[in-house]
């Protein structure tokens, strides 16, 4: 019988590793990579931007499963994993990460696909106590037995740590040849893929924007002021500098072209202000602006656009005003920002 498996693979160090080590007892191995909308890789590689030395962002997954010569099923959750933030079983992490949550979700869709594609079990890159939200013994558990896939999800890199599998039972994978790592360091990764010539994503910890202490703050402002957290939302989160205006306004800014670009496909949906002779930003308007707001958004595109006065635009309700954008004095600016002014300003 040919032994085949299904991988929960992000293309990181671990899962890379994980696939690699069950290839080498010739399992048959197809990559499962779930799009939540919140990789920031992949995010950044959309938006065009590139590398601090000059290369393209490309995704992750598909890199890594090319290198590794294995098929990779890009899997679409972005629609229901919208319920999952706002509303996990399990709680948050430490920012508005829903961990748990996110794990047995996707370990149910990769159940549905195994047993689709005749797939005998489950591989994922888990090691055990790296994730102090979902890697512990006992949060280990718990994701398998609320998956419905006890005893068929194969952790390859802490095997030995953990109870027998059925595919270990079997006999269609050999325990001995599995790991028994735990922890947070990834010095024995690190050392077992370069041995393995491994390509992988870096960094190592992972790409999820709802572990990003900014992005987090932005969440709980949002909802904490607006009473409700939408769709756009959790992808605005990650994009440009965000304003609270007097009036409870937002105002939604593009740091570079990738931004503006982005931002400037939500013009349908939201009243929007630029520079006129485009030689600047571009902002979106959440809420609606007072006489006085219309020159302080005015203000503030003048101040992110060469930092000087300008003609500005602003789109409301699908009728364009003209006014004069001069930059505002940098204490206004400072507080109108959106940021945990507690933590680190990222990118404001």
């Amino acid at each position: 019988m040919k032994v085949r498996a299904v991988a929960l693979f992000s293309g990181g160090l671990d899962s890379s590793l994980a696939v690699r080590l069950l290839q080498d007892q010739g399992v048959e191995v197809k990559a499962l990579h779930f799009y939540t909308g919140f990789c920031i890789t992949e995010h950044k590689r959309r938006l065009g931007l590139r590398r601090e030395d000059g290369s393209h962002y490309v995704n992750p997954a598909l890199r890594a499963a090319a290198h590794l010569k294995i098929p990779i099923e890009i899997v679409d959750i972005s629609e229901e994993y919208f319920e999952i933030i706002l509303n996990p079983r399990h709680g948050y992490g430490k920012n508005v990460n829903p961990c748990v949550d996110c794990r047995i979700f996707m370990l149910k869709k990769a159940k549905e696909i195994m047993e689709k594609e005749d797939y005998h079990f489950v591989i994922t890159g888990e090691v055990l106590g790296q994730r102090p939200m979902s890697q512990t013994y006992e949060r280990l558990m718990l994701i398998e037995k609320e998956s419905g896939l006890e005893g068929y999800i194969l952790r390859p890199l802490s095997a030995k740590l953990l109870p027998e599998t059925i595919p270990e039972r079997l006999g269609w994978v050999d325990r001995e040849r599995l790991l028994a790592i735990s922890g947070r360091g990834r010095k024995k990764q690190i050392a077992l893929v370069k041995k393995y010539g491994i390509d992988y994503e870096q960094p190592a910890g992972g790409c999820c924007y709802l572990t990003d202490e900014n992005y987090a703050y932005r969440f709980k402002e949002a909802f904490a002021v607006e009473g409700v957290i939408t769709r756009d939302d959790l992808v605005l989160f990650s994009v440009g500098r965000h304003f609270r205006l007097p009036s409870g306004a937002k105002l939604i800014m593009a740091r570079n072209e990738g931004e503006v670009r982005f931002l400037q496909g939500f013009k349908s949906r939201y009243d929007y202000a630029y520079r006129k002779d485009l030689k600047g930003t571009f902002a979106i308007i959440k809420g609606s602006l007072s006489r006085e707001e219309k020159k302080l958004v005015a203000d503030l595109i003048a101040r992110y656009s060469k930092n000087e006065p300008c003609e500005v635009v602003l789109n409301l309700g699908g009728v364009e005003y003209s006014l004069l954008g001069e930059p505002p004095a940098e204490e206004l600016v400072e507080s109108l920002k959106i940021y945990n002014r507690q933590g680190v300003n990222h990118g404001n």
